[in-house]
């Protein structure tokens, strides 16, 4: 009974040690690289005119600097994305748009949950719009500020990689013109849901 005592307690303690190690600590830095799919909501402020773009799947990198074990700052990175323009259902024309995001974190190590790390967060979102084709006569703002909640978690599998769930809620809108007079807001304030891995170094 005690030999098989101590071999659990020598197993537990090899398959904490490398979730132990994993910990991270001020000075960490973790860059992942995600599969997003982007859920606009699609609301807006226009008569008669239901504007919006469409869903679309695509690739975001991030880097993530604790500041301690608990804070840390992570910059959402992708290129410029192209969308369609709806208007009604029917495609009206294209953009582009680059949508950089910083937050602030919360990472919580004190749940007692092993190798699952929690986190949440809150910042910034700066879109540009670009290579915007409308139809003649009607234009977007090219900028557009707005606040980012998110949640998540890493699952560690050993001291550097992880795996990551990621949701954000990005607040994103601009006003739609024609021929300089603005007919309304549209708001795209889109859902981003993501997958993926992570590295820390």
């Amino acid at each position: 009974m005690n030999k098989t005592c101590l071999a659990l307690a020598a197993v537990a303690a090899l398959v904490a040690t490398p979730l132990a190690s994993a910990q991270n600590a001020a000075g960490d830095l973790v860059m992942r690289a995600r599969v997003v799919h982007l859920d606009p909501a699609n609301k807006d402020s226009i008569p008669g005119l239901d504007v919006g773009i469409n869903s679309k799947v695509l690739p975001e990198v991030d880097f993530t600097y604790f500041i301690s074990p608990n804070l840390a700052a992570e910059l959402i990175l992708t290129y410029p994305q192209k969308q369609d323009v709806k208007a009604d259902g029917t495609k009206i024309g294209t953009l582009k748009h680059l949508p950089p995001t910083l937050t602030l974190q919360y990472h919580f190590t004190d749940l007692g949950l092993g190798a699952l790390k929690p986190y949440v967060g809150a910042g910034l979102n700066y879109t540009r719009f670009s290579n915007v084709s409308l139809p003649s006569g009607l234009s977007i703002d090219k900028n557009s500020f707005g606040g980012a909640l998110q949640i998540g978690t890493d699952f560690a599998i050993d001291k550097n990689w992880s795996v990551n769930l990621d949701v954000k809620k990005v607040w994103i809108r601009t006003d739609l013109s024609a021929a300089g007079a603005t007919l309304g807001k549209i708001k795209v304030d889109p859902v981003l849901v993501g997958v993926g891995v992570g590295y820390k170094f």
